[in-house]
């Protein structure tokens, strides 16, 4: 039950913080308003922080279905409480956006573009394109997941491990979140975007579900990956998993590059 309460709590706080400096961000008559990326990149990352401090010695602070599904894969976490796990992250990101919906109250109306709402609640892809939006998760997460393994290789002194982990999603958003927002993660996605769908935000539009997928499976695949290219890299474990996940994303690259360079024409 620990474990359980560990995620959630974690999680909620990781929206909290993520969805509330987007909010302050791009919603209208903020005082932080249009504070920019940096500001936003900055906010993730220390929400990131906080959040494994609340939670690690409750549930190893994983707070992310890519996560949780990348250790199980390499043989790090047992896969039976995978289920458990992930229906706690989502729980804990659905609460945490009705929190930070409740902390902006006023700000809805006063924002009429549907797509700023949406964002404080979910990715939205700058430019539009489905293979390409796909192959950009499936990068930051394959980042996030091979730099969470090597930074546990590392000695540090005790309790910087979070803040070295706050980093390294600091410069995955500066670096690579300019194209879907960087979502990295399942439950940051999904659980917002449900919230935005039941929620009465004055003025709303749709939820974009056609796009839901890409930011549920982007990072599932390239979480994975990214542990499993880990692993068969610096301990020389290589695991059946491997086989199938590499030649699917190699697939996903071609359509992409094939898709835009016909786009191109």
């Amino acid at each position: 039950m620990m474990s359980f309460l560990g995620e959630f709590i974690g999680t909620l706080l990781l929206i909290v913080f993520g969805g509330g400096v987007v909010a302050g961000v791009v919603l209208k008559e903020t005082k932080a308003e249009n504070g920019g990326w940096m500001v936003i990149a900055s906010g993730w990352g220390l929400g990131v922080v906080f959040a494994i401090y609340a939670s690690a010695n409750f549930s190893g602070a994983h707070l992310n279905p890519a996560v949780t599904i990348a250790l199980a894969s390499v043989g790090d976490f047992e896969w039976n409480k995978v289920p458990f796990y992930i229906l706690a992250q989502l729980l804990g990101a659905f609460m945490g956006a009705v929190i930070v919906w409740l902390h902006y109250l006023p700000h809805w109306k006063a924002t009429k573009d549907p797509v700023k709402q949406l964002a404080v609640f979910s990715t939205v892809p700058a430019i539009r394109s489905k293979w390409a939006n796909l192959l950009s998760e499936i990068i930051g997460t394959f980042m996030l997941l091979f730099g969470i393994l090597a930074v546990g290789a590392n000695k540090f002194s005790e309790g910087l491990n979070p803040l070295v982990v706050g980093g390294l999603v600091v410069a995955i958003g500066l670096s690579l979140g300019g194209t879907t927002g960087y979502a990295i993660n399942p439950a940051r996605d999904l659980g917002p975007r449900i919230a935005h769908f039941m929620l009465p935000i004055s003025g709303k539009g749709s939820s974009d579900w056609w796009y839901s997928w890409i930011p549920v499976v982007g990072p599932i695949l390239g979480g994975s990956l990214g542990a499993l290219t880990y692993k068969a890299m610096f301990k020389h474990e290589v695991y059946p998993l491997l086989y199938v996940v590499a030649p699917l994303i190699v697939l996903i690259i071609i359509i992409a590059v094939v898709t835009e360079h016909r786009s191109i024409k």
